[in-house]
């Protein structure tokens, strides 16, 4: 589906002052962002409240996932300082509560775990009370790399579903649906204590009776935290939108998930995984397991 999007996507431009503030820090940083190299369309909104979701491991993903935007190929070799530029980071913006993801990188022995853990203490380190949320991939289904990360204690670890399970041979071809959800499911095994979230997209070509059956599957692994957009094609050789939900469905989702319940959810059609994660933490911390 091409053409205009329907009225509810209209948003303000950004401004121009801001984007080159935010620009600037990252750049003199050498650290990369999610919500630049994903195309957010957020991204004004966030830079100009002065937060943003930082990007592990380069900004190259060795995975061809269809609806992303995010550069393919053969990535460049580690930054070993990228994890004390990410807390540097983190400390200039003055961030409570910072979201950390990565590219996927098939390419390292240990996906990039161990760089994921050193990050993670490191924006502990800055103290002030800093609440560390970590977006991961799913490490081929290496346990010992999970481990990993939970070791490192973070007190939000994502993982995305992205869709159901019939479109991932077309939409996330290298990736494993039953793999995504023992992932989340190992998180909660290895320490309770962490919150656990992930992300759904809709208007790939799902039906509602697939996609509430995912959001079940989500709950039987105890997934505390949801959130579900609206896809948007980044460009016409990426997967194309078969539908736009309105507004009004997504209210349905957001209803239907607590019903069956998810700690919170937050769907709408420009959520994207990371937004408004200091509130869904917070309202997660609130609610005993």
């Amino acid at each position: 589906m091409r053409g205009r999007l329907p009225p509810w996507f209209r948003k303000k431009m950004p401004d121009p002052a801001v984007l080159a503030r935010m620009n600037s820090i990252f750049v003199g940083l050498g650290i990369h962002t999610i919500c630049e190299n994903a195309r957010c369309p957020n991204l004004g909104d966030c830079f100009s409240l002065g937060t943003a979701t930082f990007l592990l491991l380069g900004n190259v993903c060795t995975r061809s996932c269809t609806f992303c935007a995010v550069a393919k190929g053969i990535p460049c070799p580690v930054d070993d300082d990228e994890p004390e530029h990410t807390a540097e980071g983190a400390k200039i913006l003055g961030l409570r509560h910072v979201v950390v993801t990565s590219v996927t990188r098939d390419d390292l022995p240990d996906g990039g775990a161990a760089h994921f853990a050193r990050t993670i203490s490191l924006l502990g380190e800055t103290g002030d009370g800093l609440t560390v949320e970590v977006l991961i991939p799913d490490f081929g289904g290496s346990f010992p790399s999970l481990r990993t990360v939970v070791a490192a204690r973070p007190d939000v670890i994502n993982h995305n579903l992205e869709t159901v399970p019939r479109l991932y041979p077309e939409v996330r071809p290298g990736a494993d649906y039953q793999r995504s959800l023992l992932l989340l499911q190992q998180v909660r095994q290895l320490d309770s204590g962490i919150v656990t979230k992930s992300g759904l997209m809709v208007g790939l070509g799902e039906t509602e009776d697939e996609l509430l059956q995912t959001m079940a599957e989500l709950r039987g692994v105890d997934c505390d935290l949801l959130t579900i957009g609206q896809y948007l094609s980044p460009s016409a050789s990426h997967h194309p939108v078969v539908r736009y939900v309105p507004p009004g469905e997504f209210l349905e989702y957001e209803r239907i998930g607590r019903a069956m319940g998810f700690r919170d959810v937050a769907a709408a059609p420009l959520v994207r995984s990371s937004f408004d994660a200091r509130r869904l933490y917070e309202k997660a911390r609130m609610k005993t397991r």
